[in-house]
């Protein structure tokens, strides 16, 4: 089974714009931030300290579920948008969306902040999912 190096690559930043543009003021970027109880001279100082090292290494995660979500897109034999987008669906729900309840149930984080996060994932595996899929 080979890899498509291009597709994972495309796939990746995708994925990783998803999270930019998710997290950016256009869509939950404020309510998260006061859900997680930032006031802007936090995220101002963090600016200021760089994100550079932070975006890599966020890229690099995002690129690890690419290569992982290809990989079982392949063993299962997905050869179309819909299946990847399925399986990207079912890793969400079996894996992401159950595991980080634990934030909820542990850390007393607020519901809305699950809600945002765990949704997050669902897009982005879906949408990678589908991508894979169809590129197959």
């Amino acid at each position: 089974m080979g890899v498509n190096y291009l597709a994972i690559i495309v796939t990746a930043i995708v994925g990783y714009a998803i999270g930019m543009l998710w997290y950016s003021p256009l869509l939950f970027g404020n309510i998260w931030m006061n859900l997680q109880g930032f006031s802007k001279k936090d995220i101002a100082k963090t600016k200021k300290k760089g994100m550079k090292k932070a975006m890599l290494l966020g890229f690099i995660t995002i690129l690890i579920m690419t290569l992982v979500l290809n990989y079982l897109i392949g063993l299962f034999g997905y050869a179309a948008a819909g299946d990847g987008a399925l399986l990207g669906f079912w890793i969400w729900l079996g894996f992401l969306a159950t595991s980080m309840l634990g934030s909820v149930l542990w850390e007393n984080k607020p519901v809305p902040l699950y809600l945002i996060n765990t949704a997050h994932y669902l897009v982005v595996l879906v949408i990678m999912g589908a991508i894979l899929g169809a590129w197959t």
